[in-house]
Order: C-alpha cells, then structure tokens, then sequence
C-alpha cells in the first residue's frame, strides 16, 4: 500500500522542524501529503526570503515552528512567531516574508 504521508519516516517519534533544512538565499520545500481534499508541506524560509501573494483553493494554516514570518493577508501583515499558528482563508491573498530563518509546517484543507 502506498503511504498516504510520505518523505518522512513513519511508526517513530521525528521533531519535525528537524525533517527540512535551510538552503541559503531560498525558500524550499518538502510535500508530506497532496491529496484531493488535503495537503501538508513542510517548508524553511532563509532570512528575507518568500513566496510573492497568491491565493489557494482552501483554508491554509501556517504553524511556526522555528523563527519569525511576516504573514500578509489580504493587505493586513501579521508578525508570527515559533510556537504560533495563522489560517489564511480560502480564496483570499497571501504573501510570506521571512523575517528570520524560519520553518513551518502548511496544512491546506479544500472543500
């Protein structure tokens, strides 16, 4: 059977901001999981970089693990730190800046 979540290993205790690695000057990123109704991505952020303003089909939430980002959302920025989490609504704009190096994982839930 093909794994649902894939890229990182399974049945063992991970800390998961430990699962991707910084490259320098980038943004880069590790799919976990893309299936019709979900998706789930790990990403790490070198200090100014970013992904420009975009919207998505569903409700994204950005859960910091390491460092700080600047979290756009339809106009409005928002500082958001390691330990904290933002939901950036379906079908509305959003843009990520990273403030310092930081990790997220991004869980997207489509209707």
């Amino acid at each position: 059977m093909d794994k649902i979540i894939k890229n990182i290993e399974h049945s063992k205790p991970l800390c998961v901001k430990d699962q991707i690695e910084y490259v320098p000057g980038k943004a880069v990123s590790l799919p976990l999981a893309q299936k019709s109704g979900v998706g789930m991505t790990l990403f790490a952020f070198d200090a100014g970089a970013g992904i420009s303003t975009h919207a998505a089909p569903g409700d994204a939430m950005a859960h910091i693990l390491e460092g700080k980002a600047e979290i756009t959302i339809d106009g409005k920025v928002n500082e958001v730190n390691a330990g904290e989490l933002i939901i950036m609504p379906a079908t509305i704009p959003h843009a990520v800046k990273a403030l310092t190096k930081f990790k997220m994982l991004l869980t997207v839930v489509k209707p």
